[in-house]
C-alpha cells in the first residue's frame, strides 16, 4: 500500500541529524509495529541467557562468600526469578514498547539491587572485590537487552546511585578500592550507553532506508499495474481492448473445449456511426462512444468480456453461452442502447443512435479454430445490418463434426 504521507516522513527523517533518535510521530508508530514482534522475541531471549548466568554467579558465592550463600540463594532464585520469568513472558506476549522497555529495564535494577544485598551481606575477606562484577548487570541492560537509549539512560543512571549507595556505606572496601570500582562502573556505563546509543542509530538508519525503498517499490508496483492495465484497456471506453481480446479468446476457447461447454461471440456496431460524426464532430462522438460503451458493461454478465474492437465496433466474448440465451442477452443490449436516445440527426430528425448485433454459438473443437467464431459473429452482424440495422441476428451453430457453416440465422429486430 502506498502513503505518501509515510514517504514524505521518512525522506524528512533521513535528511535530519544523526544525533535525534525517536522519529516523527508517524514513523515511529510504523518503526514500532515493523520491529515489535522481533524486538520482543530477541529481549526475552537476552533476558533468559542473562538470568542463567545470573543464577551461576551462585557458583561464586559458593566458593567465595560460603557464610551469605543461602542469602544469596534466597534472592538470586527466591526473588530475581520470579520477578524477571513473568516480564520476561508478558514481553513474549506482546505489551506497548513502553511498557516493554520499562518492564526490562525493571529487571536491571533490581538484579543490581540483589546484587549489592548479596555483597553487603557478607564480612568475608576480599568479597567486596565482587563489586567489579557489577558492571556486567549495566552491560546486559545497554547492550545484551539494547534498551532504547532514554530507557538505558535511566536505568543506567538508577544503578550507578544505588551501587554508590551501597559501596560507599559498606566498610570492609577499602578507599582505594572504592574509588577504583566507582570510577570502573561509571566508565563502563559510559562505554556501553555510547554503544548503545550507535547501535539504536544505526537500527533507526538502516530501518529508514529499508522503509523508503519498500514505499517505492509500492509505487514501482502501482505503476506496472497501471501500464499493464493501460495496456490491455481502451482508453476512450474504458473497456477490454484488442490486444485483451486478442489474448483472452484462445484461453476461454481452450476451457470450453476442455469442459465441454458452448461459447458465445456478439459483434456489434453502431449504425450509421459515420453520419454521426460527421454530423456532430469527433468529441461528441467520442461521448457518443462512451455511453454506448456503458450500456454494454451494464447489460453484461460479470464473467463476459466486453471489447471496444476498434473504432464504433465492439465484441462481447459470452462464456458457458447457448443460443437461448446468447439471443435475449444481445437483445437486451441492442433495446439499451436504443433506450440512451441520442439524437442521431445526420441520419434524420427523428433519428436515434442503434446498434445492430451479429451473434455465433457452437462448442469448440479440436477440429475448429477460435476464427471460426469470429467469422460467424461477424457474418450475423453483416446479415443484421443486411436487414435493416438496429436489429439481433443469431448465426446457426457450425456442424461440430464437419467444420461447415449452416447459413441460416435467426433475426430479432425492433
Amino acid at each position: 500500500m502506498i502513503n505518501d504521507t509515510l514517504l514524505t516522513a521518512v525522506e524528512d527523517e533521513l535528511r535530519r541529524g544523526p544525533w535525534r533518535l525517536r522519529f516523527a510521530d508517524e514513523v515511529e508508530a510504523r518503526f514500532e509495529e515493523d520491529t515489535q514482534r522481533q524486538r520482543s522475541r530477541s529481549m526475552v531471549m537476552a533476558g533468559l541467557i542473562s538470568a542463567i548466568i545470573y543464577c551461576l554467579f551462585l557458583i561464586n558465592d559458593h566458593s567465595f562468600r560460603p557464610d551469605t550463600f543461602t542469602t544469596a540463594l534466597a534472592l538470586r532464585v527466591g526473588v530475581m526469578l520470579p520477578f524477571g520469568m513473568p516480564i520476561l513472558w508478558w514481553v513474549y506476549r506482546g505489551v506497548s514498547p513502553t511498557q516493554r522497555e520499562t518492564l526490562m529495564a525493571s529487571t536491571v535494577i533490581v538484579a543490581t539491587v540483589i546484587s549489592c544485598l548479596i555483597l553487603v551481606e557478607s564480612t568475608v575477606p576480599y568479597s567486596y572485590l565482587d563489586v567489579f562484577s557489577f558492571g556486567l548487570i549495566l552491560l546486559v541492560g545497554n547492550i545484551v537487552y539494547s534498551l532504547r537509549f532514554n530507557y538505558a539512560c535511566v536505568s543506567s543512571a538508577i544503578c550507578i546511585f544505588i551501587i554508590l549507595l551501597f559501596v560507599l556505606s559498606y566498610d570492609p572496601i577499602p578507599p582505594e578500592a572504592k574509588r577504583l570500582a566507582i570510577f570502573t562502573i561509571i566508565a563502563q556505563t559510559l562505554f556501553t550507553l555510547v554503544a548503545n546509543y550507535r547501535f539504536e542509530q544505526s537500527e533507526r538508519t538502516s530501518y529508514l532506508h529499508v522503509l523508503k525503498e519498500k514505499l517505492r517499490a509500492g509505487y514501482y508496483l502501482k505503476d506496472n499495474q497501471e501500464l499493464s492495465r493501460m495496456s490491455v484497456t481502451d482508453p476512450l471506453t474504458n473497456l477490454a481492448n484488442r490486444r485483451q481480446f486478442d489474448t483472452v479468446f484462445p484461453v476461454r476457447w481452450q476451457e470450453a473445449t476442455d469442459k465441454g461447454l458452448c461459447l458465445g461471440l456478439m459483434v456489434i456496431d453502431i449504425d450509421h456511426f459515420k453520419a454521426y460524426n460527421d454530423y456532430y464532430g469527433h468529441p461528441q462522438g467520442d461521448e457518443c462512444l462512451r455511453q454506448v460503451a456503458t450500456a454494454m458493461q451494464a447489460n453484461s454478465r460479470d464473467a463476459d468480456l466486453v471489447v471496444r474492437f476498434g473504432g464504433e465496433e465492439f465484441v462481447v466474448l459470452i462464456a458457458n453461452a447457448s443460443p437461448e440465451a446468447a439471443k435475449p442477452a444481445a437483445e437486451r443490449i441492442r433495446c439499451n442502447v436504443e433506450a440512451l436516445e441520442i439524437p442521431n440527426h445526420g441520419v434524420s430528425a427523428q433519428s436515434v443512435v442503434t446498434v445492430s448485433v451479429g451473434v455465433a454459438v457452437l462448442y469448440p473443437k479440436v477440429s475448429l479454430a477460435p476464427a471460426e467464431l469470429l467469422s460467424q459473429a461477424d457474418e450475423a452482424l453483416y446479415e443484421a445490418k443486411r436487414q435493416g440495422r438496429n436489429r439481433v441476428w443469431v448465426a446457426s451453430a457450425i456442424d461440430s463434426s464437419s467444420g461447415d457453416n449452416a447459413i441460416d440465422g435467426l433475426s430479432v429486430s425492433a
